[in-house]
């Protein structure tokens, strides 16, 4: 029997094939991955050394060998074990790299606009001074203003303290004054831009000359992450601001000589809230960087309303003004450039004459040194500035429309302002000095609204080129060409009572949408309306009636 109990489980192995060895009354079952393999065996079985007995005690109470926990708990304890610290490792590893990119990123913007202002600057580029036929030695230049030294001294760092406002017309010099100050020093520590009225421009092109992205290339963007570019032009201009601050911060560390920054054309920023925020923004980093010595800021404008915005809260701002050239410079000028470029020597006659006609406008005289026939050229310059004040500011008499109230009263306060300039040069002692040339007259600018009865025009006229505002509040023509202009114009045949009735027709319209008509119906058999005037205080102060006014019939 007990025989019997120890081979029956045996005997469902040996039907399936599986050997079977007797041992101490127990049947050890071998699988077949423990046969010999060897083939040198003719069949017979050897058992594996390692292989041990399988042991049916302990079974049904959650026990393995020598009384451990089961071993699929444990294995799975170990594999959560093990992905856990994968998974951390992995988070680790991730944000290692993310934090070793982000501070591998803030270094490059810092080290690319630092390499910004190293020599060799964009704007000289596209203006072609550094390189090729362009390319000209400090002697050769053709002009140089009385203004250039101190230019020289402030963009090469040797003036600190203060941030400065170049205002004058359009077409004297400024921007040339610059870059041949940048060339002088190869650009070495400078960065020029041109303003623009839109901020988005503003933003892009100062970032391009401060070699700035606004965080546009962060690679947190592939990731749809929500990065420090979403928000407005502003923000981003500040931002660049403050990049720039530490780079200069970083440079006066090493001894290295202030920055130079240059926004060229500043007028063309709109008047307006977002524009004067603009502004605002850039006076406070001035005021701030001249008062440390780290950025010297040059503003560069042609019109008067930049200077007004800037003065309410300018503490270290330094105006430099640049006007035209007088007649000694002019002439100087003319003769060395038709002589450099054109191989012809000009006589004195021929500069005088040039000089009569179109002032020291360096614009007007370098087209004039250009051409073939030079006073051709001045009669068209002319021609040119007398057709763009009758374009802008023609009056159109007494039978004007009353649909054109607006630009004729625009027009109109422009003809009284030219009006009384020309007036005020018949009156004047001298109108051209032998040495320095023409002397236009001028208008203080309280005094030019208050003869225009509109102070809200003369801005419009100065960035229309018409009038111009210098650094004294002194309003005048804007050119030698301008005021020719106004001469002939006054000089009309019946100007005077032209603009006398076209003064009066405007008058007339604003009294006719100032006037109301009044209709009183219904006062027959000899009815009668009574109105009662009274004072603020509800007092009578007196009565009106209406009645039908008896005829001859009656």
């Amino acid at each position: 029997m007990l025989w019997h109990r120890l081979a029956q489980p045996a005997r469902g192995y040996a039907r399936r094939g599986l050997p079977r060895l007797r041992s101490n009354n127990r049947v050890v079952v071998y699988t077949p991955k423990r046969f010999n393999s060897n083939p040198q065996n003719t069949g017979q079985y050897t058992p594996d050394p390692t292989d041990q007995p399988d042991s049916d005690e302990g079974k049904g109470q959650g026990h393995g060998r020598n009384g451990d926990s089961d071993p699929n708990l444990k294995s799975t304890i170990l594999k959560m074990l093990e992905t856990a610290a994968t998974t951390a490792a992995s988070i680790f590893i991730l944000g290692a790299a993310g934090y070793g990119y982000h501070q591998y990123y803030k270094y490059l913007i810092l080290d690319k606009m630092d390499n910004a202002f190293k020599p060799g600057d964009p704007a000289l580029e596209v203006a072609g001074v550094v390189s090729g036929k362009h390319q000209y030695q400090h002697e050769e230049h053709w002009v140089i203003r009385n203004e250039q030294p101190k230019v020289d001294d402030i963009v090469a760092g040797r003036r600190t303290g203060h941030y400065y406002l170049m205002i004058g017309e359009k077409g004297t010099g400024k921007t040339s004054m610059l870059l041949e100050a940048m060339r002088k020093i190869n650009g070495n520590s400078c960065a020029m831009f041109e303003a623009h009225a839109d901020l988005e421009i503003f933003r892009i092109r100062l970032g391009k000359a401060l070699d700035y992205e606004f965080h546009e290339d962060y690679i947190g963007s592939l990731f749809s992450i929500r990065g420090p570019r979403d928000t407005t032009a502003l923000l981003d201009i500040e931002r660049a601001f403050n990049k720039l601050e530490k780079v200069a911060l970083t440079r006066r560390r090493s001894g290295s000589s202030p920055l130079i920054l240059i926004i060229n054309s500043t007028h063309l920023v709109r008047d307006d809230h977002d524009g004067q925020d603009l502004l605002e923004m850039i006076q406070q980093r001035a005021e701030q960087w001249a008062a440390s010595g780290l950025v010297t800021t040059i503003l560069n404008s042609d019109d008067y309303w930049v200077y007004e915005r800037l003065k309410r809260y300018a503490t270290r701002m330094e105006v430099i003004p640049v006007t035209d050239l007088p007649k000694d410079k002019a002439m100087a000028a003319l003769k060395k450039y038709r002589e450099q470029y054109c191989n012809q020597v000009l006589p004195s006659s021929t500069l005088e004459q040039v000089y009569d006609k179109v002032g020291g406008r360096l614009s007007f005289l370098s087209r004039v040194a250009k051409s073939d026939d030079m006073t051709k050229t001045c009669d068209d310059i002319c021609r040119a500035e007398k057709t763009w004040l009758l374009n802008k500011c023609w009056i159109l008499g007494e039978e004007m429309d009353d649909d054109v109230m607006d630009e004729q009263k625009f027009s109109s306060a422009a003809m009284v302002l030219a009006k009384a300039l020309v007036d005020l040069e018949k009156e004047m002692e001298r109108n051209y000095d032998p040495e320095g040339g023409h002397i236009l007259p001028e208008i203080p600018l309280h005094k030019a609204r208050e003869i225009m009865t509109r102070a809200d025009f003369i801005q419009s006229y100065d960035h229309e080129n018409i009038f111009t505002i210098d650094s004294r509040a002194m309003v005048r023509a804007d050119s030698v060409p301008m005021q020719r202009a106004f001469r002939e114009i006054c000089a009309i045949e019946n100007f005077d009572s032209h603009l006398d009735s076209t003064l009066e027709r405007i008058g007339d319209i604003e009294s006719l949408g100032r006037t109301r008509e009044l209709t009183i119906k219904d006062l027959w058999n000899k009815g009668k309306y009574r109105v009662v005037v009274k004072d603020n205080h509800g007092r009578e102060s007196g009565t009106v009636e209406f009645a039908v006014a008896e005829t001859e019939e009656d």
